[in-house]
């Protein structure tokens, strides 16, 4: 989840969904929603269109009265209808039915980052992009909960005309006209009835039957991603200075596809599936489900047929980290995106009556705690409650709390309501403490009392002291806004992370990005915290999550195409991804980029290839090049059948698999390596000594100008391990002399057996003295 609106939409969601339950009288089978994905070229001769046989197909199975939900014909070619499980076998056995899919529901996962990234003002990065002309003008879609169009962030002051290309629509709706739209906000739609048919009708006291953003969770990314420059902007004085999207000169279009009881796929694939026949260059989603079969996966689906049609798709990695194994979003032509953290923090310091002192976060903006210091007590200390150390709702005992500081830990509930909870029975204030799951991470809230968050070390020693006095006492302060903070980026705790469990050899996340403690533009419709007792209304709000780091590269994807228009998506992700650092460059902090988590060294399994580095990809030298027929030959090597070939790419010519064709995951030309080697058992049941040799091969496409470029290999994080591992490059030289030239290289991988389980890391270089042009390598033993 992005933010604490995002745990309090989960929330009401569980109540929604009891509240919508479908009376179901005996006897009779339970409709679901289910997408059907048809075979278009086998419509029979006798149906003048598409849509009348999809009718008369889902006629044939279910009562005329079964509307469809949906038609597709952009992102996928069927339809989304409510059937019984019987329905959906029968309609599955009709001729021309690729597949009868039960739809999936997905969850929402949320300035200084433009002079961060070099690309604000006149930094080294800023005169690379294109600053104006419809020739270079890029529309990112956002498929997310709407848009509040009255911000600053979507003036179209000194903006052209809108693109003649662009097909979209601004749809009225609730508290929603079409002249909401302008220059800047080009398109708004909105989808809903597969929201409503698996919860009920829209609870328009709650939420807007409209493009209308009533969360704040789409208007924050999508300013992100291309919003206006906004000066003096600031969530109570934190964080001032101007607000401004990744690429402030891009259009936007948004397609409110998520609603308070979740995000569905079949309003999910709606949505795309208008996004590109619009006419959108980009499309970001902050969401996702579980890993899933790609043939399974509606988002994967639907970014396929947007990538054909030359649509690059960003989507979060996911906000289950640190945990291994958490990521979403996996498919090799999606951008998966994860989180790291700024060079600005929001202090608070905590001082307690022993003379110690300890820092952490806050975005409290009210009247201070007094100078003098008040009791403090442990929240487990003040409950009966089994897990009264969470500050659950009713679990506190107003006499045991009234008037101190309570000690709270993270877990289960969000951690602005943790405060409400604390303020409601009498606190004063509260110390939100980390536990092992958070480890050091620090992510501030604007809290509805005084309020520090402290990691889990800091908590511990806070907790300890209360523990060991009689009378324990501390006070709170909140120190403002703090810059320039080392090291930085580190990768955030939440932030999802690999081995990719769907494809092994396919390294996941892609980059990562900045998403924590992140200022964007905000509704007008809640506050920040997004709890009903929060009555502040601001324009900008700080939250966190991959949810925030998905449109920073999203907005840097529309920086990049407007640049290269003749870039395909994978050429533009091999930019973002060959350029991105993984290593701090100079200083006492030099080494592996860090891991809040554990606060040592984080791998390409937590940041793929590295912190992206715009200034550095807008000039790649060398790129990856990938094309649908590329990824059917990959789902190839995954043997699938040719029904589910076709329900995730449509175009027969790029269908088919050849028979005699050694087909091999290793061949997909993806700009990073996930190499598994297998550990044969030997005698005694220990690992065998015999070699493996693991080959890949890739080819690289000349973007600048004539050179020669040499390859180099190194061992990074898991250094032992990976330096007992022989990597041969073939040939070690490439030599370019034109643009759009390409050259292919061999890698291969041996590796005498280690321990199963391990892993280990390295990094494959080509460079020509100007460009570095990056690989990052993880080493699995299995």
């Amino acid at each position: 989840m992005g933010n604490t609106v995002t745990l309090r939409a989960l929330a009401l969601a569980l109540a929604v969904a009891a509240a919508a339950t479908t009376t179901i009288a005996a006897g009779e089978e339970e409709r679901k929603t289910y997408i059907v994905h048809m075979a278009k070229s086998a419509m029979p001769s006798e149906y003048a269109n598409h849509g009348e046989w999809y009718g008369a197909s889902l006629r044939s199975v279910s009562p005329a009265s079964n509307k469809m939900l949906y038609s597709y014909d952009t992102v996928l070619h069927g339809f989304s209808a409510r059937l019984t499980a019987t329905e959906a076998g029968d309609l599955a056995s009709l001729d021309g039915v690729l597949a009868v899919l039960p739809e999936a529901r997905y969850k929402l996962h949320t300035t200084r980052t433009p002079e961060f990234l070099g690309i604000a003002g006149d930094g080294a990065g800023a005169g690379l992009f294109p600053q104006s002309g419809t020739a270079a003008d890029v529309v990112v879609g956002v498929l997310d909960t709407g848009v509040w169009p009255e911000s600053p962030s979507y003036s179209d002051a000194g903006l052209g005309e809108v693109p003649s290309f662009w097909k979209g629509q601004c749809v009225s709706g609730s508290n929603f006209n079409s002249s909401s739209c302008n220059r800047k906000l080009v398109g708004a739609r909105f989808y809903s009835r597969g929201y409503e048919a698996a919860m009920g009708p829209i609870d328009t006291s709650r939420e807007s039957n409209s493009p209308r953003d009533d969360d704040g969770h789409g208007t924050h990314t999508s300013s992100t991603a291309a919003g206006a420059a906004v000066e003096h902007a600031s969530l109570f004085g934190f964080a001032a200075g101007t607000a401004r999207g990744m690429a402030p000169r891009a259009r936007v279009a948004v397609y409110k596809v998520c609603w308070l009881g979740g995000c569905f796929s079949s309003d999910i694939l709606a949505g795309m599936d208008a996004a590109v026949g619009d006419g959108c260059g980009v499309l970001s989603l902050s969401l996702g489900g579980g890993a899933a079969d790609y043939s399974r996966d509606s988002v994967a689906i639907g970014a396929f047929a947007a990538m054909e049609q030359g649509v690059l798709v960003a989507c979060s990695a996911g906000n289950a980290g640190p945990g291994s194994s958490t990521l979403s979003n996996v498919a090799p032509w999606i951008t998966t995106v994860g989180a790291g953290t700024l060079d600005r923090d929001f202090p608070a310091y905590v001082s307690l009556g022993n003379g110690k002192n300890f820092t952490g976060v806050s975005l409290y903006s009210g009247k201070p705690l007094p100078s003098t210091p008040l009791p403090i007590i442990y929240a487990a200390n003040a409950s009966n409650s089994t897990a009264g150390n969470l500050c659950m709702a009713g679990t506190l005992s107003p006499e045991k709390v009234a008037g101190k500081i309570v000690v709270c830990d993270r877990g289960v509930s969000a951690r602005v309501q943790k405060g409400l909870v604390v303020r409601d029975a009498g606190g004063a204030g509260m110390v939100l403490s980390n536990t092992a799951a958070n480890g050091q991470e620090l992510v501030a809230d604007a809290h509805l009392l005084p309020a520090a968050g402290v990691g889990e070390r800091e908590g511990t020693a806070i907790k300890s002291y209360v523990a060991s006095v009689p009378n324990p006492t501390a006070t709170i302060v909140v120190a403002g806004t703090q810059v320039g903070v080392r090291p930085s980026p580190v990768v955030a705790a939440f932030s999802s992370r690999g081995p990719n469990t769907v494809t092994p050899e396919i390294l996941k996340p892609d980059v990562i990005a900045p998403g924590v403690n992140i200022l964007a533009a905000w509704t007008g419709k809640v506050g920040p915290t997004g709890l009903a007792a929060d009555d502040r209304r601001v324009g900008f709000n700080i939250i966190s999550g991959t949810s925030m780091s998905c449109p920073h590269v999203s907005g840097l994807a529309a920086l990049l195409r407007s640049a290269h228009p003749e870039w395909s998506p994978a050429a533009v992700r091999s930019a973002l991804m060959t350029t991105a650092y993984s290593s701090y460059s100079s200083g006492a902090g030099a080494g592996e980029l860090l891991d809040a988590a554990t606060g040592a060294a984080a791998t390409a399994f937590d940041y793929g290839a590295g912190h992206v580095d715009p200034a550095r990809a807008v000039d790649p030298g060398l790129v990856y090049d990938l094309g649908p027929r590329d990824y059917v030959d990959f789902l190839c090597a995954l043997k699938y059948t040719p029904a589910m070939i076709a329900a995730v790419a449509r175009r027969s010519k790029d269908m088919a698999c050849a028979e005699n064709e050694a087909y091999s995951v290793r061949r997909l030309n993806y700009p990073s390596f996930a190499v598994a080697f297998s550990t044969a058992s030997g005698e005694g049941g220990g690992a065998s000594s015999a070699a493996t040799t693991v080959t890949h091969t890739r080819t690289l496409t000349n973007v600048g100008g004539a050179g020669k470029y040499r390859v180099s290999t190194a061992a990074v994080a898991g250094g032992a391990a990976a330096e007992g591992v022989d990597v041969k490059v073939e040939p070690e030289e490439l030599a370019f002399t034109s643009a759009g030239e390409k050259k292919s290289y061999t890698v291969r991988f041996t590796s005498r057996s280690q321990p199963s389980g391990t892993s280990a890391f390295g990094r494959l270089v080509w460079s020509d003295g100007k460009h570095t042009v990056a690989s990052p390598i993880a080493f699995t033993w299995t």
